[in-house]
């Protein structure tokens, strides 16, 4: 949905080599952006922020199901799964209109087909929005990767319990956690190296004063990667062809420290 709403006005800004403040009606003071650049900037916010909170109600609900499965069953409902969603978008867009309400500034960057929430380069009252929202994706990032984490830890230890049934003592473990596993450990390096500039520019921005405009270019590119890249992942790495590739590697690496344990005096 992000791209669909965004990309159409970046594609007109270059097919009219315009940009964004010049495509859209000026804004209510001089020196102020655009109204289309306004609303792109409220995009870009809630874009970034709303799929990491579905991120961690999607890392808790893995993290629920699998450390403690009675209190999954008897709590969480398709109710509260299909309430979450609304909720969750509700809350990110009233978060990121406060710069349209003054709390915060819309900013144009270079080459004029992007705008984001000011970073550097402002007042208390425009830089007090980016660090507040640098907080909050700060804090969304490590709940979810402690989630992830400990996700982790589980399906590592239900494949160390359960191995394949009629296998070999020294055959690889069932691999069905084993697939999670590295989706999940993927998608958790991806998300926080994706995150991470745009929260470190926010608060280089706003307490080092270091207004530069590429480096937050950077932060805001790495964003967008991530919700370019993070589908893709998921997808490839849930066919069969990936995870046929994924136990084959797994086999040989098992068989491979067996004949080592073997070899060696002790196994001897």
């Amino acid at each position: 949905l992000g791209k669909c709403l965004l990309s159409p006005i970046v594609l007109a800004a270059y097919a009219y080599n315009r940009s964004l403040s010049e495509l859209g009606p000026g804004g209510r003071g001089e020196g102020e952006p655009g109204v289309l650049c306004q609303l792109f900037a409220f995009l870009m916010a809630f874009f970034g922020l709303a799929p990491t909170l579905l991120l961690l109600a999607m890392a808790l609900e893995c993290w629920l199901s699998l450390g403690h499965p009675y209190f999954y069953r008897r709590h969480l409902t398709r109710r509260l799964g299909a309430t979450l969603g609304p909720a969750a978008a509700g809350l990110c867009a009233l978060f990121c209109a406060l710069p349209l309400l003054g709390f915060g500034a819309p900013m144009q960057y270079c080459p004029g087909t992007w705008c984001f929430i000011r970073m550097a380069g402002g007042g208390p009252r425009q830089l007090g929005f980016p660090v507040l929202y640098a907080s909050l994706m700060g804090l969304l990032v490590l709940a979810i990767v402690a989630c992830n984490v400990s996700s982790m830890r589980h399906l590592y230890g239900m494949a160390r319990r359960q191995p394949r049934r009629g296998a070999p003592p020294a055959a690889a473990p069932r691999m069905e956690e084993l697939d999670h596993l590295v989706l999940l450990g993927l998608m958790t390096v991806l998300f926080t190296v994706c995150s991470l500039p745009l929260i470190i520019r926010a608060y280089m921005g706003a307490f080092a004063s270091d207004f530069n405009e590429n480096a937050d270019l950077s932060a805001l590119r790495f964003l967008s990667v991530n919700s370019i890249v993070d589908p893709w992942v998921f997808i490839i790495f849930r066919t069969s062809v990936f995870r046929a590739f994924v136990r084959r590697v797994c086999r040989r690496l098992c068989s491979r420290k067996a004949s080592l344990k073997g070899s060696s005096p002790a196994g001897e």
